[in-house]
């Protein structure tokens, strides 16, 4: 093992750091923004035989709109913790922190039955009220309706599928909080993304002077060699 090892380590060690972190926050809100993109729950419609029954999805995301939106927004937040320094820096990871909480309580609260129902006639696709058989999806836009406006008065049978997405959310919330906290207490001490492109410092010192009365050379090779074999100091005074 090398004497230079050791240093070497201590450079890398607040890098690996930081990279970690920076991935733990992004998976978390990944995984948020994943989790609310499927089914949580789904209505249940009879319809008359032999028909089958009609059955409308709702999304994590009908039910909670502003879980992708926090999302979002933390992974801004990120890049801004990646691209600031000191101060800044800590703003920005407050905020990630601040985003993933408010991520974890929009995830986390209760959701009732006509929660569903409302988010389901929002977003329940179709030609008329009655003629959704089969399955959709409720929370992806799309016309409905006759005259191009959501179906109303949707009813039937709500079946709660959350698991294990509104779980798997929950966690990503508290990923990102905790990449947020953890970059607002070593901010200090993480490096700084442009750093190895600011020009290298000079050391402090006078520099070195020119003899008084002396010449530096400046000539070619040959007229050096030359000086030498005349038995003349190149270097010294005219």
């Amino acid at each position: 093992m090398t004497a230079g090892s050791p240093a070497r380590s201590a450079r890398s060690q607040p890098r690996r750091e930081f990279a970690l972190l920076l991935l733990l926050g992004a998976a978390g809100a990944g995984l948020a923004l994943l989790a609310t993109r499927q089914g949580w729950a789904r209505v249940e419609t009879a319809a008359p035989r032999p028909l089958p029954v009609g059955v409308t999805t709702v999304t994590g995301q009908a039910l909670v709109p502003a879980a992708g939106a926090l999302a979002l927004a933390a992974l801004a937040g990120l890049a801004a913790v990646l691209a600031t320094r000191r101060t800044l820096r800590r703003i920005a990871a407050v905020l990630v922190a601040g985003l993933g909480a408010g991520l974890a309580l929009a995830v986390g609260a209760g959701i009732s039955a006509a929660d569903v129902l409302a988010a389901a006639s929002a977003g329940a696709p179709g030609a008329a009220a009655g003629s959704g058989v089969g399955s959709t999806t409720a929370g992806n836009g799309g016309p409905a309706g006759p005259a191009g406006s959501p179906l109303s008065g949707l009813s039937g049978h709500v079946v709660f599928v959350s698991f294990p997405w509104r779980g798997i959310a929950f966690a990503g919330a508290l990923a990102v909080v905790a990449a947020g906290a953890l970059a607002a207490w070593r901010a200090g001490r993480l490096p700084v993304m442009s750093s190895r492109f600011d020009p290298p410092s000079r050391p402090a010192g006078p520099e070195p002077a020119v003899p008084a009365g002396g010449r530096g050379y400046q000539g070619d090779s040959a007229a050096m060699w030359e000086s030498l074999s005349r038995g003349e100091d190149p270097t010294g005074p005219e």
